[in-house]
């Protein structure tokens, strides 16, 4: 038998075969994806968080202020970070603008150095394209959360925490270590803020 009538019988009995196919969508799904999201951006705590950020120039839409808004609740929980603490950080690192930049080259709105992103984005979840990564707001949020909820697990004091945000952990923990004092404007301005959010403060 030839060759070629040889791969003609194969691609015949191949062509035979039932090929086990993908499930197609269901139509109620993208019906149940958008009423989870109006849910979850109905909560009061996404009201009251996407209310906060309105008052704000962060360079977002009132759609993707909305997002943003259930991504910090979502995260917050996640991480069990509490929501005015992420708040807090979010406001003095950045007053809410998605693309804001330091000059010792953090992004976003949570401030977070690209190297930092890089190293804690696996954990987090996060596909990491580079530095542009952080001024996606969703992807900073979350590495942003994930990273304060690191820093609590290491430091479990928060002003330590927030100097570590700050500072770098690297420091903070070699000034631990030493008995020197830390720094300590950043952690009294977060915690200003912070209290001033909190119930029955």
């Amino acid at each position: 038998m030839s060759r070629v009538r040889t791969v003609a019988l194969v691609v015949s009995a191949l062509a035979c075969l039932s090929w086990p196919r993908p499930e197609p969508p269901s139509a109620a799904a993208p019906r149940r994806q958008r009423a989870a999201h109006a849910a979850q951006a109905a909560s009061p705590t996404v009201v009251a968080v996407r209310a906060r950020i309105a008052r704000y120039a962060t360079a977002l839409t009132p759609r993707e202020q909305s997002d943003l808004a259930a991504v910090i609740v979502r995260e917050s929980a996640r991480h069990g970070v509490p929501v005015d603490l992420v708040i807090a950080v979010m406001h003095v690192e950045s007053r809410f603008h998605a693309f804001a930049r330091s000059d010792k080259g953090a992004l976003g709105l949570m401030q977070v150095m690209p190297a930092t992103g890089a190293e804690i984005a696996a954990g987090a979840g996060v596909d990491w394209h580079g530095p542009r990564t952080l001024f996606d707001p969703e992807q900073n949020v979350r590495l942003g959360v994930a990273y304060l909820a690191w820093l609590e697990r290491r430091f479990d004091d928060l002003p330590a925490v927030l100097a570590a945000y700050n500072a770098g952990p690297g420091a903070v923990a070699s000034r631990l270590r030493q008995g020197r004092p830390l720094p300590a404007q950043y952690a009294r301005d977060v915690l200003t803020i912070y209290g001033a959010r909190r119930p029955g403060s």
